[in-house]
């Protein structure tokens, strides 16, 4: 699987690099026909200091479409993680629809 990471206006850090690609690859166990994944994150400006500003957006493409996610919290691997649990869940709904 082809995993593409793209942060818009920031430079990520290697170790959130090899986290994201870490838990992207664990998606291979619940689909294994996953031909590419994009993860894109975005910082958001706002005026509150507790306001989730950190976003993670992940789109799967898989035969006969893409599959897509997006989250937001305070930290870009809870961002990741959430949207990735979203799509985790949104294969096994597509695997159990293919049987």
């Amino acid at each position: 699987m082809n995993v593409t990471i793209e942060a818009i206006h920031f430079n990520p850090d290697a170790r959130l690099e090899e986290f994201i690609q870490e838990k992207v690859s664990k998606l291979s166990q619940v689909a294994d026909d996953i031909i590419k994944a994009e993860v894109f994150l975005s910082l958001e400006r706002s005026q509150s200091v507790n306001y989730d500003s950190k976003v993670a957006k992940v789109r799967i493409e898989v035969p006969g479409g893409a599959i897509f996610a997006e989250k937001r919290s305070k930290s870009f691997e809870e961002s990741t993680d959430t949207a990735l649990e979203a799509l985790r869940v949104q294969l096994l709904k597509r695997k159990s629809k293919l049987q």
